[in-house]
C-alpha cells in the first residue's frame, strides 16, 4: 500500500463516525491507488462502492486538510464523481 493510500485512510478514520456512512464509497488516488470507506470505517482497497470520487494526490489532500472546495474541485474536473451524487453530497459534509 503507498504511503498516500496509508495517510489517506488514517485521516479518513479520525473523520468519520460511527454512522456518518450507510453506503460505501471509493476514492482512486491516480497513480497510487484506492481506499474504501463504508459504515466500518476507511481501509485500503478496491471493491465495487456505491460511489467511485477519483482524484489526484494534491486535490485529495486538499480536501482533507479543507484547503480545496469539493464542489470547486469537482467543477473545474479536478474530482470526477461517478454513482450517487446525492452520497456525493453528504460525503462534502463529512469531509468538510
Amino acid at each position: 500500500m503507498s504511503e498516500v493510500i496509508e495517510k489517506a485512510v488514517a485521516a479518513m478514520n479520525e473523520k468519520l463516525s460511527p454512522g456518518d456512512l450507510d453506503q460505501s464509497v471509493k476514492f482512486v488516488i491516480e497513480d497510487e491507488g484506492s481506499f474504501v470507506m463504508d459504515g466500518d470505517g476507511a481501509r485500503a482497497g478496491d471493491e465495487p462502492t456505491d460511489l467511485t470520487v477519483i482524484t489526484d494526490t494534491e486535490t485529495l489532500q486538499g480536501l482533507q486538510d479543507g484547503s480545496v472546495n469539493a464542489t470547486t474541485a469537482y467543477m473545474t474536473g479536478k474530482l470526477k464523481i461517478e454513482g450517487d451524487m446525492a452520497l456525493a453530497m453528504k460525503l462534502g459534509s463529512i469531509l468538510a
